[in-house]
């Protein structure tokens, strides 16, 4: 009996991003220079606001972190992919996938809420800005951080704690490229209708919740600039575009997968693909060609190398 209960299955095998080995051949190419782009783009943010004084504000580091956050996420699923590309058999160690399923939980879970703190800070620095510097300040600035990383971990350990002791005794491929929990746990040798019910509702939760609260904030910034400047509208949309483009970008492929009743497998590999491999790589994209700070600070970084190699 005790037998019974334990896991018989010691791997799993990834039905991949397609069938076609010509088209996985084509991809491996496109993904390894998309991961590669991500990998730098997303350093070189960090790196910047770090070497660049004129960044060290709120603002530049909670972009930081979401620069590392999005590393990290990409680097998750993102190698595996590629790899794969080039095998027929694809597969990963049970305690691989129990790890993918950690890391995509606690990485997403703190985006969520770091995106949450982005639109906290902006919200300060629109509708407060004589007090900005006194409520956004550095302790509080890192704790708000921290505090994304704690939240995220809390529900990736959640989430994982509520299959991690299910029994996997046949079934074994995976119709994906990387462990997500709704795929996964239909391989469970027992039903797990009201467990998923359970997973879905501990996601939702925390996405729901900090959906609201990234809407709140952006209509408060929106109404207050429309309230007090004359192109109130043409100024709020072009202070925000930014964040609520990353914020759709996010939520809006997660929202499907997880919330949507229906489950089209090629649709969900599509989304998978966008939050895990292109999110990450848009997301320094969209705030660093729209950030004059940003922009100045690599000027300023070209004309020191400049300035260096005129010396020597």
């Amino acid at each position: 009996m005790e037998e019974a209960n334990q896991s018989v299955v010691s791997e799993f095998i990834f039905r991949g991003f397609c069938d076609s080995r010509e088209l996985q051949k084509f991809l491996l190419l496109p993904f390894s220079a998309l991961y590669l782009v991500t990998v730098l783009g997303n350093l070189f943010v960090v790196l910047l606001i770090i070497a660049d004084s004129h960044l060290h504000s709120p603002m530049y580091f909670l972009l930081a972190s979401l620069s590392f956050v999005d590393f990290c996420l990409s680097s998750v699923t993102t190698p595996k992919l590629t790899t794969d590309f080039l095998k027929d058999n694809k597969t990963i160690s049970f305690g691989g996938c129990m790890s993918q399923i950690l890391f995509i939980h606690f990485l997403a879970g703190g985006e969520m809420v770091l995106l949450v703190t982005m639109a906290y800070d902006r919200c300060v620095a629109i509708c407060k800005p004589l007090h900005y510097s006194r409520i956004m300040d550095r302790q509080k600035c890192i704790w708000l951080a921290l505090i994304s990383w704690i939240i995220g971990f809390v529900h990736a350990i959640s989430q994982l704690a509520m299959i991690l002791d299910l029994p996997f005794c046949g079934p074994r491929i995976v119709d994906s490229f990387f462990c997500d929990i709704p795929k996964v746990i239909k391989l469970a040798c027992v039903d797990t209708h009201a467990l998923r019910l359970l997973i879905n509702a501990d996601s939702g939760v925390l996405a729901v919740a900090c959906f609201i609260l990234l809407l709140i904030s952006y209509t408060y910034i929106l109404v207050t600039i429309c309230l007090h400047s004359k192109d109130g509208a043409s100024k709020a949309l072009s202070t925000c575009t930014s964040h609520i483009t990353v914020v759709v970008l996010f939520f809006g492929p997660c929202i499907f997968i997880y919330f949507w009743p229906l489950s089209i497998t090629w649709v969900d590999k599509v989304l998978s693909v966008f939050y895990t491999v292109i999110t990450p790589l848009l997301n320094p994209a969209i705030y660093t060609l729209r950030n004059k700070e940003i922009k100045n600070a690599i000027k300023r970084l070209i004309s020191q190398h400049k300035n260096t190699k005129c010396n020597f």
